[in-house]
């Protein structure tokens, strides 16, 4: 007897993940995106909207509302790098991307510093190509190769690129304190930064080699507005995140989980037999000084005055070099 068989299409598959290295490069390039959204688009913006009404009100208004502006880009570009984040990033995605962004900031200095070497030569561009091409191609079988492969997964398995906490509930103790004396370090450095006003004001402006506009000025490149707001303000998050990663090391979070158990094997002394002990001792240190004073001053008096059998005062006499006679 046949029967009949119901059979369901199959679901389409899904999605292959990306392989490291192209969602390595496309995290490079939003996290590129989202620094040059806080570091040249909002400040741009500010400028050029807000900052002429707020101004009319007062320099410190405007410069509060700037901060909390950059602060509430820096916020919204960290969401939405959460949010763009595979569910099951491939190993080695978050070293990736830092060796990815490496990579392209070393290649363009480079360039960049070959090109303003040999800019006023005829063959200054060529040679600029041929040292820019050698590097591309050297770049592309860092990346592509196993070697960065594996630098990409060094990179991620040192912690410095989670956001998890390692072993939280041990240690919180002196963990806390590490990272309050972190960031302590970190904020007297910039806020000494902010005093000294060691940061320019303005733009921070790199020049393009070999490109001019029609009045012969070289053209620049805006990598960072408003420095002596933005610099201080990526620098204070980048303290933050050193004190918060440096404490969630493995390797450093165990020495400090194990610091804190030894700590709590040491039988402390109670506050008030820790202040009679301390009393007890200045009194006893101060009676000991006073009663060695009396002695030397009796055993001086008699074996000079009484006995005489050292000299007093005023017989005891010493020749300088000068061959004249100094008392003591």
């Amino acid at each position: 007897m046949a029967t009949a068989v119901e059979t369901k299409p199959d679901s389409a598959p899904a999605a292959a993940p990306l392989g490291l290295l192209p969602a390595s490069i496309v995290g490079a390039v939003v996290l590129l995106a989202g620094v040059a959204l806080v570091g040249t688009v909002v400040p741009m913006l500010w400028d050029a909207n807000v900052s002429p009404f707020l101004k009319k009100q007062g320099g410190f208004v405007d410069a509060f509302f700037r901060v909390l502006a950059l602060v509430a880009a820096i916020a919204g570009v960290i969401y939405a790098l959460v949010k763009l984040s595979p569910a099951n990033p491939p190993k080695g995605l978050r070293g990736g991307i830092f060796l990815v962004i490496a990579v392209v900031l070393l290649f363009a200095l480079l360039v960049r510093w070959v090109g303003i070497m040999f800019e006023h030569g005829a063959a200054g561009p060529i040679i600029t190509g041929v040292v820019a091409a050698a590097l591309a191609f050297g770049a592309y079988k860092l990346l592509t190769g196993a070697m960065g492969r594996r630098w990409m997964i060094a990179l991620e398995e040192m912690g410095w690129f989670h956001t998890n906490s390692f072993k939280k509930t041990q240690g919180i103790r002196l963990r806390r304190w590490t990272m309050i004396g972190i960031l302590g370090l970190g904020f007297s450095g910039i806020w000494s930064l902010y005093q000294h006003n060691s940061l320019p004001y303005g733009d921070w402006n790199v020049r393009i080699p070999f490109l001019t506009n029609e009045a012969g000025v070289h053209k620049t490149l805006t990598l960072l507005s408003d420095v002596n707001y933005t610099g201080l303000l990526l620098l204070a998050a980048l303290t933050f995140w050193f004190a918060w990663r440096a404490v969630n090391v493995p390797t450093f979070a165990d020495f400090l989980i194990a610091t804190e158990a030894e700590m709590n094997k040491v039988s402390w002394t109670p506050w008030k037999k820790l202040v009679q002990d301390t009393i007890v001792v200045l009194v006893t240190t101060a009676l000991l000084t006073a009663f060695l004073l009396v002695i030397d001053i009796f055993w001086g008096w008699l074996l000079s005055d009484v006995v005489k059998v050292l000299p007093s005062k005023n017989q005891v006499q010493k020749t300088d070099p000068q061959g004249q006679d100094l008392t003591w």
